[in-house]
């Protein structure tokens, strides 16, 4: 039994009678269906996550000045006079931005509908753009 319908029959008691027992209230509430929760989990197609990745990597690489600290470089004089990169930090937050940047083109609102059309549409489209 669902909500509206014990909803009715406690309608329809009530339209007979000002009186309803509580073992018919008890008894009608434990006929109530349980709730289903269905979750969805959410996946990408392969093309998809190809794009993704792909335009992961050229906002990191037409962003890749800005990705290591050219101070913190520490180098070595080696065999043959070779120059060798020792060490070099990373700017990690940097490079996070550029992919939470990225990652922002691809985010469907929750009030747009979520279907994969939408999103291959949007992909196309921004193929289109970059392709002018």
């Amino acid at each position: 039994m669902k909500k509206a319908d014990l909803i009715a029959q406690l309608e329809g008691a009530k339209a007979l009678t000002s009186v309803v027992s509580i073992d018919n209230v008890i008894a009608l509430i434990q006929g109530l269906e349980a709730e289903v929760r269905v979750e969805k989990q959410l996946g990408m197609s392969r093309e998809l996550a190809e794009d993704i990745a792909e335009k992961i990597e050229r906002a990191l690489d037409y962003n890749s000045s800005d990705l290591v600290d050219l101070s913190s470089a520490e180098f070595e004089l080696n065999y043959d006079n070779r120059i060798e990169l020792n060490s070099v930090e990373v700017n990690v937050s940097d490079i996070m931005e550029h992919v939470t940047s990225t990652l922002d083109n691809f985010v469907i609102e929750e009030d747009e509908e979520e279907t994969d059309g939408f999103i291959e549409a949007q992909i196309d489209a921004e193929h289109a753009a970059s392709e002018e």
